[in-house]
Parts: C-alpha cells; sequence; structure tokens
C-alpha cells in the first residue's frame, strides 16, 4: 500500500487550501493565490480541473446561494471558469514546487484525472462525486492515495465508494466529512460526524472539507481539528468581497495565519502524551501537595499503633497512606512526637 496521511512526517493537520476556480481563468490571479496560501502556511493548493459540458447538463439548475453567487444556471457558471489548458497547470505546478507548496486539482471527468497524473501525488474526488462509481474507479486505476469527500452522503454511498476504490487499488485513503452547502450555516457543521467516521472506518485517514463563512477566530476548522480531523480542506481567496462564486465562503491568507496561529496554540495546550502520566513540573507537587503518615500525638517507643494514633497530612515526603493498614498493629521502635512524618525507622518489621 502506498502510504502518504500516515508518515510520521506528515503534517498534522495538512492544510489544503481550496483555491478551486477562484483564480478565475487568470494565471497571473492563480499563481498569486499559490503564493498567498504558502504565505498564510498551506501545505496545499487545490484547484478545480473540468469542461463544463463533461460535467452540467445545460438545464442543470443552481443549488447555491442565488443571492451570494446571482448565477441560476449550473452549465452557464462552469462555462465561465474551465478555460485552464494543461499547459496553465503545468505552469501552476511548475509555481507550486518551486515554493514548495503541493499541487492538486480535483478531476470531473477521465480526461481531467489522466492529465492531473503527472502532477499529483494523490487524488481528490468530490462530494458530488461520491455515486460516480466510474470515475472513482478511473481515479483508482491510477494506484495512487485518494481523498473523497462526503458531503450530502449517506454511510451506505460512502462504503460503495471505498469498495469501488479497493476493488481497483490497494492505495492509501482519506474520507472527508462535509456538508454540501454553500454556504453552510454554523449549526449545520455537524462535525460530531467526524468522530463517527473515524468509529465506522477505524483505520482510515478522516479530515474535513468546510463551506461555513470563515469567522474571525477559525473556530470551525480548529473544531475539526479536535474532533480528530487529519486533513483540512478550506475554500480560498485573496479577496472575500469579490463577487460569486466561492469567495464568499472562502477564508484569506489572513485567516489562514489565524487559524495555523491556534493551531500551534492548541498542540501547545494538547502536549505530547498519549497515556495519562505526570508531568516533570509536577514532582515537586507529588512531594509537597500529597500527605503522608503522620502521628496524632506523642507515642512512646514499643508503643503498639492504633488507627487513632495516625493521621495523614501534608507533605508527601514521609510514608504514603498506601500503607495505612500495613503499619496498624507495629510497635514502634523509638519514640515519635505529635504531628511527626512516620518514616520506615520508626516502624518494627
Amino acid at each position: 500500500m502506498r502510504k502518504i496521511f500516515n508518515k510520521k512526517n506528515f503534517p498534522d493537520p495538512y492544510i489544503i487550501a481550496e483555491i478551486g476556480v477562484n483564480h478565475e481563468c487568470s494565471i497571473k490571479h492563480a499563481l498569486k493565490l499559490v503564493e498567498l496560501a504558502k504565505k498564510g502556511g498551506a501545505h496545499a493548493i487545490k484547484l478545480q480541473s473540468y469542461k463544463a459540458e463533461n460535467l452540467a447538463s445545460k438545464y442543470a439548475k443552481a443549488y447555491w446561494d442565488t443571492k451570494k453567487e446571482k448565477s441560476k444556471n449550473q452549465f452557464k457558471l462552469f462555462k465561465k471558469y474551465d478555460r485552464f489548458s494543461d499547459e496553465d497547470y503545468y505552469k501552476i505546478f511548475k509555481r507550486c514546487k518551486k515554493i514548495g507548496i503541493n499541487f492538486l486539482s480535483t478531476p470531473f471527468d477521465n480526461f481531467a484525472v489522466d492529465y492531473l497524473n503527472k502532477y499529483v501525488n494523490f487524488f481528490k474526488i468530490a462530494s458530488a462525486d461520491i455515486t460516480n462509481l466510474p470515475l472513482i474507479s478511473h481515479v483508482a486505476s491510477k494506484k495512487k492515495p485518494i481523498i473523497i469527500s462526503t458531503g450530502a452522503s449517506d454511510i451506505s454511498e460512502i462504503h460503495k465508494a471505498i469498495k469501488t476504490i479497493k476493488q481497483k487499488s490497494n492505495a492509501e485513503i482519506c474520507i472527508m466529512h462535509c456538508i454540501l452547502n454553500y454556504p453552510t450555516e454554523n449549526h449545520n457543521a455537524n462535525l460530531l460526524m467526524i468522530r463517527h467516521l473515524k468509529k465506522e472506518f477505524p483505520k482510515t485517514t478522516i479530515g474535513y472539507s468546510d463551506h461555513t463563512l470563515p469567522d474571525k477566530n477559525m473556530n470551525i476548522l480548529t473544531s475539526a481539528y479536535l474532533m480528530g480531523a487529519k486533513i483540512i480542506e478550506k475554500h480560498f481567496t485573496s479577496n472575500k468581497k469579490l463577487k460569486g462564486n466561492d469567495h464568499y465562503h472562502s477564508m484569506d491568507v489572513s485567516d489562514l495565519k489565524i487559524f495555523n496561529k491556534k493551531l500551534h496554540y492548541i498542540k501547545k495546550i494538547l502536549g505530547t502524551s498519549k497515556s495519562k502520566n505526570f508531568i516533570k513540573d509536577e514532582l515537586v507537587s507529588r512531594k509537597h501537595a500529597r500527605r503522608s503518615l503522620v502521628a496524632s500525638r506523642n507515642l512512646e517507643k514499643g508503643y503498639k499503633l492504633k488507627k487513632s494514633d495516625i493521621i495523614c497530612k501534608r507533605p508527601g515526603t514521609g510514608i504514603s497512606p498506601y500503607h495505612f493498614n500495613k503499619i496498624i498493629g507495629k510497635k514502634l521502635k523509638k519514640r515519635i512526637f505529635e504531628d511527626q512524618l512516620f518514616s520506615w525507622s520508626h516502624i518494627s518489621k
């Protein structure tokens, strides 16, 4: 199995800045977005590769918020932004390689799968194609790791898509929780579904693809990370005030920097230990905030200890309360004073 997502040096989380077609078929703008994504701390940029004629019927109606994106026909909208050629993608790929950010693009037909194969280390399948088993099968035939989004799907559809991939390839898979609304209302984000996917597919990497409007603290994305998303994808733009397309629900470079800053803080407070244990800075507390066995009154040498002779008090530098019952009935080898900590030198064998 070819592995990328579970390698030790794979970023946690892996951040994909989804440019999509926010470049609006301008190579200059696309290259600018690549630079901004790198500056903001993304690990990859992702475009969308399609031809409108292969994607949507001329009668396909809009399913997005037409107050934000005025187009009411899918074909007409997609036709605006389907002019990039293989040569254009190569230019973007070269820029990505030069500055050290990964190049990705979602293919929407077999032709796109074939020409993108030479540029990408792994493929991304869109939510809307989770039932497009012929396309999924063709992507899987390339034997590369696959990220598949699950917006608007149920668990049986996800299983069918994964089964289709595994029939062609044993390459690694990442399943992305996603809500297929543009934009997604915060209360519809349903991040607990990430946990369900982790439970349903325990050996599979789980991620999150987001369509909510970015908030000033990027709380949806950081919450997704805390739910267990290892790959996080969000639409990316140079200017959220630009009209139409995906600009209105995209993050910009400032949002991306805020997200990375919050991630750094979250990782710091989460720590590195995966099991419960005390830390080095707690050693002093273990000694002085815990309790020891202490004499409740003056006791003479040879005295046989009773429960009422012992009290548990701080500090914890003497005999631990674990041994309370162990010393009951034992004789004292030497005198001990009220409020003095017992030591094993006081106790006869």
